[in-house]
């Protein structure tokens, strides 16, 4: 996962406000219970002396999503007396959560939103096709690809006397239009980075745009017969289709990063296990690759300062680099804003993974002997 877009959170002096509320509303007494959900959220806060004007930006954000309706809900990270980064989840959070910290408490935020990947979705017929890009920041770009053939783009019914010469000139057409198609694709893919592309419509103008795709994409591209490009065609299919081939590559990478570590570890070499090894590394910039597991209830911690390369497992250790007044923050808080700053990717190891035990772990880009 991409951390460059949390950058901006952590260039605040904090306290941070970390909030996660439910604003379900699928009763007739939703809204009330929504806003109560809110209070008792809001009454946390104010116990644990989150300031005043940071306080006062969270219940606006929060009001106004309550009056607008516009989300089952909602995560926020206030410091300074604004909301530096609002978000709304797909649905209600695993866990609603107020809490005030040197740090924000992204790791749940970060589990329920995923790896965003970006994707070309191409709709085909034997006249030309529609792509969609979708970056990784969710930005759309939808065009269309009209073929410079038209004529014959139907085969004639069998027995007409010119049946084959219309037949090939059908199927001339359909590949004219295709290659073009095709070579649109390759290009969209690079302009988006596309880690997937998934090509609908027409059977056989499906097969002829694969065709013409190239061999480099083709490893990344997946043929469904969900979708159309006709005026009218429900799309929900092709939608649900792509999050599922999604999913898929979002998982391919997980287990990809995993079988690395799992390498250079045994080599003794490009990576680094357990909590001690994983700072040091993240400390000296190394890491190209941060593990965590997501354990909501982990009692790890360390120490940090207001750098992100200001962390520790002691006190003592950020005192002796000149670090003043260290404070002591959950580990996966201080793990990711030291990974984030360095331009590190953060990969979330689900529970049923043979590593998610470790804790954490690390793929580091160098060696200190390199």
């Amino acid at each position: 996962m991409d951390l460059t877009f949390l950058k901006p959170l952590y260039r605040r002096s904090g306290p941070y406000a970390s909030v996660y509320v439910d604003l379900t509303r699928t009763t007739e007494d939703a809204p009330k219970a929504a806003e109560l959900r809110w209070r008792a959220l809001r009454a946390d806060l104010e116990e644990q002396g989150a300031p005043h004007g940071t306080l006062g930006a969270v219940e606006e954000a929060v009001l106004a999503e309550l009056r607008e309706r516009r989300s089952t809900g909602l995560v926020l990270f206030a410091a300074d007396g604004e909301v530096v980064h609002a978000e709304r989840l797909p649905g209600p959070p695993a866990a609603a959560l107020a809490r005030v910290a040197p740090l924000p408490h992204v790791l749940p935020y970060l589990a329920a939103r995923g790896e965003p990947l970006p994707y070309v979705r191409v709709l085909v017929d034997r006249r030309g096709g529609e792509i969609c890009c979708v970056t990784a920041d969710g930005k759309r770009r939808v065009f269309e690809v009209e073929g410079d053939e038209e004529y014959p783009i139907r085969k004639t019914k069998a027995g007409d006397w010119n049946q084959s010469r219309f037949q090939r000139a059908a199927e001339m057409v359909w590949k004219a239009n295709a290659k073009k198609v095709g070579r649109e694709v390759d290009q969209a893919a690079k302009r988006c980075g596309a880690e997937a592309v998934v090509v609908a419509g027409d059977v056989q103008a499906r097969g002829a745009v694969l065709e013409e795709i190239s061999e480099g994409l083709r490893d990344r591209t997946v043929e469904t017969d969900r979708g159309s490009r006709a005026d009218g065609a429900d799309g929900a299919g092709l939608d649900a289709e792509i999050a599922r081939i999604l999913e898929i590559r979002r998982t391919e990478r997980v287990g990809a990063v995993a079988e690395r570590f799992e390498r250079e570890l045994a080599n003794g070499q490009r990576a680094v296990a357990g909590l001690p090894s994983t700072v040091q590394a993240l400390r000296r910039g190394q890491v190209e690759s941060l593990l965590l597991e997501d354990d909501p209830d982990s009692p790890a911690r360390l120490w940090v300062g207001p750098e992100p390369g200001d962390v520790a497992l002691t006190a003592e250790e950020l005192l002796e680099a000149g670090v003043k007044d260290p404070v002591e923050e959950r580990a996966d808080a201080a793990l990711i804003r030291a990974a984030a700053c360095s331009d590190g990717e953060l990969f979330i190891m689900p529970s049923d993974d043979p590593y998610a035990g470790l804790g954490v772990g690390a793929v580091l880009r160098y060696t200190i002997a390199a």
